[in-house]
């Protein structure tokens, strides 16, 4: 589930999901099986390294790879909102359908409200990752 083949259809990916040069992103969740190609797309647009789980900026964006039998999702969610700036994103990776480590729709859905998320839309980010982009309420989570 590695990386994919065409750097063209990955800034692109990362252009529709939103990111935006100057934006400072944290990734969780990083394995050797992420999309590689995926994540330097994200840096070349955004212009920034992405941040790691330890980083205590405050991050624009979140990223967040997840697979079924990494544990809690809902865990997961509140490490990553940890230093996600008010009116932030989290984007939720999770492999496709199909996929090892799939994760269905009902589980975000549950474990995103239990966290104060709110799952906004879906989209495939790569061949093989499914993209759920997650806001916090407009009133804020604090």
């Amino acid at each position: 589930m590695g990386a994919t083949t065409d750097p063209a259809a990955d800034t692109a990916a990362v252009a529709k999901l939103g990111f935006k040069p100057g934006q400072l992103v944290q990734e969780f969740g990083w394995d050797e099986h992420v999309d590689d190609d995926f994540r330097v797309a994200v840096e070349e647009l955004t212009g920034n390294e992405l941040l790691d789980e330890d980083a205590d900026d405050v991050a624009d964006v979140v990223l967040c790879w997840f697979r079924g039998g990494d544990g809690d999702l809902g865990d997961a969610l509140v490490d990553a909102i940890t230093n996600l700036t008010d009116g932030g994103i989290v984007w939720l990776l999770t492999p496709k359908k199909g996929r090892p480590g799939h994760v269905t729709a009902a589980e975000i859905d549950e474990a995103a409200p239990s966290v104060g998320l709110h799952a906004t839309s879906s989209v495939s980010a790569s061949a093989n990752w499914a993209g759920t982009r997650m806001t916090t309420p407009k009133s804020g989570r604090r």
